[in-house]
């Protein structure tokens, strides 16, 4: 039987369970460089173990999904966290669920905007990015360095998610 997935709006307290929201956030607003500049201080930590690891900054560039689109797989990465925000400043789609004893339990889709970016945490399952509409780049962190920081789960009945809303 196929079940079909809600696109929510990304929020902070919705994502908790999950990671953090990058975003503007006012809380944590610092001005700089005399006054010139807005920071917005530590809205995420990034994770690495492992002897030899580091934290790395890459661009991703992802292809728009079509819909409804199957979600037949879920990944997570043991040994790090992961972020993603858009450079392209386009809303892109969000995938996560909890662990239920090693494996992703029912996902959740948020909807993020183009001015927000998440930060997966360590262990948590995710899809793999899903660029809406057009081409969109992303400025990622996440681990560089030995052992395995890829685990995937293949679903035996994939989760459907129909056309967000614009």
């Amino acid at each position: 039987m196929t079940e079909f997935l809600d696109v929510r709006p990304l929020t902070r307290s919705t994502f908790t369970p999950f990671g953090e929201v990058i975003e503007a956030d006012p809380a944590s607003l610092r001005l700089i460089n005399g006054g010139t500049t807005e920071r917005f201080h530590a809205l995420a930590a990034a994770e690495v173990t492992g002897e030899g690891a580091r934290v790395i900054i890459n661009l991703f560039r992802g292809h728009p999904r079509s819909f409804p689109y199957e979600v037949g797989m879920m990944e997570r990465h043991p040994l790090g966290s992961q972020s993603f925000s858009p450079v392209s400043g386009r809303p892109f789609l969000v995938v996560v669920s909890e662990d239920e004893n090693g494996r992703p339990g029912r996902p959740q889709v948020f909807q993020a905007r183009g001015d927000q970016g998440v930060n997966y945490r360590r262990n948590v399952w995710h899809h793999p990015l899903m660029a809406l509409g057009q081409a969109c780049d992303f400025l990622v962190v996440d681990r560089d360095g030995p052992g395995n920081n890829l685990e995937e789960f293949f679903f035996e009945t994939p989760y459907v998610i129909k056309e967000p809303a614009p």
